[in-house]
């Protein structure tokens, strides 16, 4: 189907982006994955710019990416050597990371630019499948290291304003992300853990009638959820969607569901 969106505003994306570049290198684990992410590009928009919050970068203040060409940079390891000849020529946009920083600021969210910081694979990975021409410019977001829910939570409700410059937010981690988990045998408890964590994920995001309020309390106190921390036994995976919660204000949209090496997965997008 064609993207149709009758609302003025960008949506708002998070990602379950894989493991490392082995989506981009034919990974039989992340085949569905890669069905699942050309399906998804149907539903999106050409915006004008991207802003991209990974998983992959910590600071303290929060940093944005200002260089007008970053580079790549491979940050994975022990991987086929062609991983490390992966090209994403997409451009920076110094300012719409002015603008970034200036919104933040406003909002008393500490932050600075930095020029010289290039795009790490949890940008490139999943671009190159969603916009594999790399023609749209894309300014990067860290997270910030306290790895606060409620911070990220602000940080994204900042941000909310540039969806009407039709600048679409995306977080790019992931809904479960337990490394011993994906390279260790999977027995059908595995399975029921992860699955309950994910069901109260997709309930606490797609429940019109729950409040904004209740939906943003239950995010921050994600740990309470079912199987929390097993699923995230560090959460810098998943903070990328709380700052696209932030940003949406609202239910998701639509529920992306797949499987990565046996693990179910979802993608959410807001799409009003």
């Amino acid at each position: 189907m064609a993207y149709t969106n009758e609302n003025s505003l960008a949506p708002v994306l998070f990602l379950s982006h894989g493991g490392g570049p082995l989506p981009l290198l034919g990974h039989s684990g992340h085949a569905e994955m890669v069905r699942k992410f050309t399906e998804l590009k149907d539903h999106l928009p050409v915006p004008d710019a991207l802003l991209l919050i990974s998983a992959h970068w910590e600071t303290s203040p929060v940093e944005i990416t200002g260089g007008a060409n970053p580079p790549l940079i491979y940050d994975y390891y022990g991987f086929p050597p062609e991983s490390y000849g992966i090209r994403y020529p997409a451009k920076g946009k110094p300012e719409l990371a002015r603008q970034v920083s200036q919104l933040l600021s406003e909002s008393d969210i500490d932050n600075r630019i930095n020029d010289r910081r290039g795009f790490d694979h949890g940008m490139f990975v999943p671009l190159k499948i969603l916009y594999p021409e790399a023609s749209i410019p894309v300014v990067q977001l860290s997270l910030e290291d306290s790895l606060d829910p409620a911070a990220h939570l602000r940080i994204g409700k900042a941000l909310k304003r540039l969806r009407a410059d039709n600048v679409m937010i995306v977080g790019s981690g992931f809904s479960f992300h337990n490394l011993s988990v994906f390279f260790s045998p999977k027995g059908p408890n595995v399975s029921q853990s992860v699955n309950e964590f994910t069901v109260w994920l997709d309930e606490q995001l797609t429940t019109s009638e729950l409040s904004e309020e209740n939906r943003v309390r239950s995010l921050e106190s994600w740990e309470q959820a079912p199987n929390a921390r097993f699923c995230h036994p560090r959460e810098e995976h998943l903070l990328p969607l709380h700052c696209c919660l932030g940003a949406a204000e609202n239910a998701v949209t639509d529920v992306f569901r797949f499987k990565t090496m046996n693990i179910e997965s979802r993608c959410y997008l807001w799409n009003n």
